[in-house]
């Protein structure tokens, strides 16, 4: 039996790509404009981006990323615990950590080893209790811990409670959940999960992957947004989305942070974040800091979009949020609806099985700070023609 033989036999690529409808792996080569792409050698509107404050593009960064290139170069050799530590790593984690609200904070080098080094945490007596739609890399640190894992249906409250009724008192208990969940767009229950994690005696993470920098009123994610800051006992965050570059960090109590740094293997035994981007994301969080208008743009930007698709007919599960799921159903018709999208000079996403339930594919869009009211009507113009042409709407 052949170790790859899993690989010959899948063909589920080669299939869609016969089809024409192929929907991933799309070379950009250019960024000509904001918010617009060159990807197949077409000029199209991208509306599918994470990059929610529009400062992947924004020359502040890019400046304070250039100047630390010039005096520490493109990379560290080697990781933090050996030779890799930089004086900007400890400025950035001691500002995330304040501005957080929490004692201590470690970077690492993305957001998906933000969630994996947690895994040192997760011991044979405890157990996790984890949103149905939490991002697969908390899942994967779940697999490298030992702890047991617990799936409550999404934000379903009643089945959070009934699953740690049956857990036993005496084990160590931690519930995880997103603060703003990435393919939906809608926003955990904190103030339920607070008050079971209480009632139960159990430990709460938050996943700010997509919220810390763009909700609240100073950009500390859901925790402020909901009021709400001391129910949450870790942070684990990424900078690929609000901060516009690369890199993750996890922050917590102080004697939390400091056992992880010596056993988080996805910390441990990594390369440290290169110098440009640890001072992309200082010079990001002093523009989250200082300009709160970015987020009330992107935020009623992103209702306007979300009201416009529920006109049009569609089925969206709209939060309010610049993320707006657009329901299709069967993953081939969602694939249809991608490649006729692009057609139509937008560039969306296509979410289908395993990232979301079977049945249940969906086209996710996004907004950032700097779409204009003409794109987002170039946005709609191109759902409502798309969507007519494949029956999704009348």
């Amino acid at each position: 039996m052949d170790v790859f033989g899993k690989c010959h036999a899948f063909r589920d690529d080669k299939a869609v790509e016969a089809l024409g409808v192929y929907p991933f792996y799309k070379a950009i080569s250019e960024r000509p404009a904001p918010n617009e792409i060159v990807c197949g050698g077409r000029r199209v509107l991208m509306a599918g981006s994470n990059d929610y404050l529009a400062l992947a593009t924004d020359p502040r960064p890019a400046a304070a990323a250039t100047e630390a290139l010039r005096r520490h170069g493109t990379g560290n050799s080697g990781s933090r615990m050996a030779n890799g530590t930089l004086a900007l790593h400890e400025e950035l984690e001691a500002r995330l950590a304040e501005f957080l609200g929490h004692e201590s904070a470690m970077l690492t080098s993305t957001g998906y080893q933000a969630n994996l080094a947690l895994a040192p945490l997760f011991g044979p007596d405890d157990v996790l209790l984890a949103d149905r739609a939490m991002h697969a890399s908390f899942v994967d640190a779940v697999r490298l811990g030992r702890s047991r894992l617990l799936r409550f249906r999404h934000n379903d409250m009643e089945h959070l409670g009934r699953l740690l009724t049956e857990t036993s008192p005496d084990s160590g208990r931690l519930i995880a959940t997103e603060g703003m969940f990435s393919t939906s767009g809608d926003l955990c229950d904190l103030p339920g999960i607070g008050k079971l994690a209480g009632r139960h005696g159990a430990r709460v993470v938050l996943d700010g992957a997509h919220d810390i920098g763009l909700l609240g009123e100073n950009g500390r994610g859901a925790a402020e947004y909901y009021g709400m800051p001391s129910a949450v006992d870790l942070h684990t965050l990424t900078f690929s989305k609000c901060f516009g570059t690369i890199g993750g960090a996890v922050a917590g109590p102080e004697e939390v942070i400091r056992y992880l740094r010596h056993h988080a293997r996805a910390a441990v035994y990594t390369a440290s974040l290169p110098a440009g981007d640890t001072a992309a994301a200082l010079a990001a969080l002093d523009i989250i800091r200082t300009e709160p208008e970015r987020r009330r743009r992107v935020l009623a930007t992103g209702e306007r979009l979300g009201a416009g698709l529920d006109a049009l007919g569609f089925t969206t599960t709209h939060a309010g949020t610049p993320t707006i799921p657009v329901h299709v159903g069967e993953t081939l018709r969602c694939f249809r609806f991608w490649t006729e999208l692009f057609g139509e000079g937008v560039f969306t996403n296509a979410m289908v099985p395993p990232g979301v339930p079977e049945g249940r594919a969906l086209i996710r869009v996004s907004v950032t700070a700097t779409h204009t009211p003409a794109q987002v009507d170039r946005i709609l113009e191109a759902f409502a023609t798309a969507g007519r042409r494949l029956g999704l709407i009348d």
